[in-house]
């Protein structure tokens, strides 16, 4: 099969790293990519938000299946039009991404569908909800309820911070994605993400993962969109998976066939934990960046058997083989992350490091001059660890960011504390 993978970030080079390893995979494409995938797959210059540039280019080089990496081209509609040109995708119609494009409307869903999540309220104008938040006090959550790639949430444990969310949401801080916000009631416990197959009927669920999204050690500063992960999430228990599956998963994927809109994609539900009990934070309608980096470190060539028979409305047939293992990956991000850093800054030690199926540097924002490799993005690179154990994945994952030499970068020493 010759395949193409729309996306450029660290995700898409761990999904290029698993569909290569499969037999199956004769041609691989990444569009746009970035020069640290150009030894698994032809990178391609293309606008990946039009559907017809992309239909053009499958046409082009006789592409049989296209992986959509990032949500951004969901929401345009680009699975849409690749499906009305008889095109097979891996990924949502615009009209089921909504279910991550708008924080509203997955709580309509869920209210829809009786799927356990937190109390929320949903505001067009600044002062109502100021009003809201003092009313309810902190800790409270406050969302941009459009894509605002990750840096949209803010949970404030004190009203002012509150208040001063409102603010950058309806300033203009997230542009269109703030013009409307949802309020949610605060919910403590454990988070961790779960991932799961929809063909539109049948789901399958593929792994678990645990990301840190705060930007500093113990989990603290603001949040960014991902400073490490690990799978599988020890707090996700196949008793609580199951009760996802039948309390949240399964009565969302039926009520959006209800509606005319069925999912097929990967679902990835993040979820709030305690006392063995799960509630829903939050669909995204991709693979997470950097869940996505462990998963395939894990599942590697049936990652693309696995999306097939998704893309296929197989997945009635289809089962995941999961060996005892662990995997771990640290994000390498540039000094000044998530506010405002340099781009341009030389990496050294990248050339030369062991790549294998326990350990890679997955690139996200890296760009190639003068045969040396520098930073072109806020997350550069993920160093990625897979062992017998999560504590034999850590020392592999943490061997190879130590081993980069980049003074304009920095990486947290605690990925995977909870667990270790």
């Amino acid at each position: 099969m010759n395949i193409l993978i729309l996306g450029s970030g660290g995700r898409e080079h761990a999904l290029a790293w698993a569909v290569r390893q499969n037999p199956k995979c004769d041609r691989l494409f990444v569009a746009p990519g970035n020069p640290g995938m150009a030894a698994v797959a032809r990178l391609a210059e293309l606008d990946i938000l039009s559907g017809a540039a992309v239909i053009g280019f499958c046409e082009e080089n006789a592409i049989d299946l296209v992986i959509v990496g990032p949500e951004a081209p969901l929401a345009a509609g680009v699975a849409d039009d690749l499906r009305s040109a008889g095109i097979l995708v891996f990924g949502p119609s615009a009209a089921a991404a909504r279910l991550e494009a708008s924080k509203g409307f997955t709580k309509e869903i869920c209210d829809a569908c009786n799927a356990p999540t937190a109390a929320w309220a949903r505001f067009d104008a600044a002062r109502p909800a100021r009003d809201y938040i003092r009313a309810k006090g902190a800790p409270i959550v406050v969302k941009a309820d459009g894509l605002a790639a990750g840096k949209g949430v803010t949970v404030a444990m004190t009203e002012d911070e509150a208040l001063s969310a409102i603010d950058d949401a309806f300033g203009g801080t997230f542009g269109d994605a703030g013009a409307e916000v949802v309020i949610e009631e605060f919910m403590s416990g454990e988070e961790a993400s779960f991932f799961i197959l929809c063909d539109g009927t049948d789901c399958l669920p593929i792994g678990t993962a645990q990301d840190h999204k705060r930007v500093g050690e113990g989990d603290t500063g603001p949040n960014t969109g991902g400073m490490g992960a690990y799978s599988p999430a020890p707090v996700l228990t196949q008793a609580i998976q199951d009760r996802v599956m039948a309390e949240i998963v399964q009565p969302t994927v039926a009520e959006m066939a209800r509606r005319g809109t069925p999912f097929q994609g990967i679902l990835y539900a993040g979820l709030m934990i305690e006392d063995g009990h799960a509630r829903l934070v939050e669909y995204n309608v991709r693979f997470g960046d950097p869940e996505c980096q462990v998963l395939m470190m894990r599942l590697g060539a049936q990652a693309l058997d696995l999306i097939l028979a998704c893309a296929e409305g197989r997945l009635a047939e289809a089962g995941v083989t999961w060996a005892e293992d662990h995997a771990l990956t640290v994000v390498l991000a540039a000094r000044g992350y998530p506010g405002t850093y340099q781009k341009g800054t030389e990496i050294g030690g990248l050339d030369g490091l062991p790549e294998d199926s326990t350990r890679i540097v997955f690139h996200a924002g890296t760009a190639r001059q003068d045969g040396k490799w520098l930073a072109n993005g806020g997350r550069v690179l993920t160093a990625t660890g897979r062992g017998a154990t999560l504590a034999e994945a850590h020392e592999r994952a943490y061997a190879l960011a130590d081993a980069i030499d980049w003074p304009g970068g920095f990486y947290r020493r605690d990925i995977g504390w909870r667990a270790l």
